[in-house]
């Protein structure tokens, strides 16, 4: 009994360790303070690098990295496929994006037997449909579940094709070698859905040609309905459904005329291209990188740098960035914790995809949830070091 009992306090302490120990090994990620990392990883068509860090009270993204069989059989296809969504009001919806998605995928591939644009399409639909039907349950005792929502960035590599699915102003870019001048360019996949881009308000503007205030100038920022700066979203049920728009739902989300269509969307933008022998590598990265590096800036940071720990360099660039705009020192800004680091910046996720070679390796299994970041409750969490990136 003793063994017994012995064995199973080991077991705990390492599964512990892995989560929570920066000498612990890599394979679930590491942690520090407030920054989560995957430096290296295989996936079926070459190597990856993750990294997430947390600005909000209770970290708003989730991010996923799964590689092997895209269906519920292991018979294939085989591939990769990366979630990243970036919550707003709240973690729940992202959550909820982050535990059945892929799950979705996998059953509509497996009734279709490849992956297709129709397959991404309906597996984010069926995720939306269940996210509502959640917030229909919970509405009586949590009403204000009818505000959370998430931006959703989806990116499958499968059959020599890249899939890019979006909603929101989360963004995939792709490195491509150029030839004639050995750099790389950066190819933006996904379009922004957010009211500061002017075709995005025109689109707007003409499903709601009755609606005058559909777009607002609030405080220097275009918003939909002057609430929020995306057009579309998983979520958000009081911006889709007219019955959760009201009492007792928080009166500044509340809109003071009905509404008979939703005023936000879930139908997704998706690309598909297929896989150039000249494309290096993908980036898959919440708005939290990209209002503050450029897309070009990232490719080149990418492309210049080892790929051990690429992901974690990202985003201590986008860092780096947030301090000098605020004219601050970049070792102060590491030293904020959670909550007030808000003000500096949002949360980031950030996921490298490298692209090595168009033959699947069916042995490369990955199943990794980025940012599971645990704190104490009263935790300034600030990094364990610093100054400066750590190569290791």
């Amino acid at each position: 009994m003793l063994t017994l009992l012995i064995n199973f306090l080991r077991s705990c302490w390492r599964s512990s360790s892995k989560h929570h120990s920066s000498s612990s090994s890599d394979e679930f990620g590491r942690q520090d303070g407030v920054l989560w990392y995957k430096d290296y990883g295989q996936h079926a068509y070459g190597e990856f690098s993750m990294a997430v860090i947390q600005a909000n009270n209770l970290l708003e993204d989730q991010s996923q990295v799964e590689s092997g069989s895209l269906s519920m059989l292991n018979s294939g296809p085989f591939g990769t496929f990366v979630g990243v969504y970036d919550g707003h009001g709240g973690p729940e919806a992202a959550r909820y994006i982050c535990n059945h998605l892929f799950f979705h995928m996998k059953r509509f591939v497996n009734d279709q037997k490849f992956m297709s644009v129709d397959v991404l399409r309906k597996a984010i639909q069926a995720t939306e449909d269940g996210f509502l039907s959640l917030v229909s349950e919970e509405w009586p005792l949590n009403p204000q579940i009818a505000s959370v929502g998430s931006c959703c960035l989806v990116g499958v590599v499968c059959d020599g094709k890249i899939y890019v699915a979006n909603l929101g102003d989360s963004m995939a870019i792709l490195g491509r070698f150029v030839r004639a001048t050995g750099e790389v360019l950066a190819l933006q996949l996904s379009p922004e859905h957010n009211a500061s881009i002017e075709s995005v308000r025109k689109e707007l503007q003409a499903l709601h040609p009755e609606d005058s205030k559909i777009v607002v100038l609030k405080h220097n920022v275009w918003r939909v309905k002057g609430l929020i700066q995306i057009s579309r979203s998983i979520g958000d049920a009081y911006l889709k459904k007219a019955e959760f728009n009201k009492e007792p739902l928080y009166e500044k989300f509340r809109l003071k005329e009905t509404f008979k269509k939703p005023i936000l969307s879930a139908e997704p933008s998706i690309s598909v291209q297929t896989v150039h022998p000249d494309d290096q590598f993908l980036i898959f990265a919440s708005d939290g990188l990209w209002e503050q590096i450029s897309n070009q800036e990232a490719v080149s940071i990418v492309q210049k740098n080892p790929r051990q720990g690429i992901a974690r360099r990202l985003v201590m660039a986008a860092l780096q960035q947030a301090a000098k705009k605020r004219e601050i020192r970049y070792s102060d800004i590491m030293k904020i914790g959670r909550g007030v680091r808000r003000h500096f910046h949002d949360d980031i996720t950030v996921v490298v995809l490298y692209l090595d070679s168009n033959i699947v390796s069916e042995a490369s299994s990955v199943s990794l949830r980025g940012g599971e970041i645990t704190l104490p409750s009263n935790s300034l969490s600030p990094f364990t070091v610093p100054m400066e990136f750590n190569d290791s």
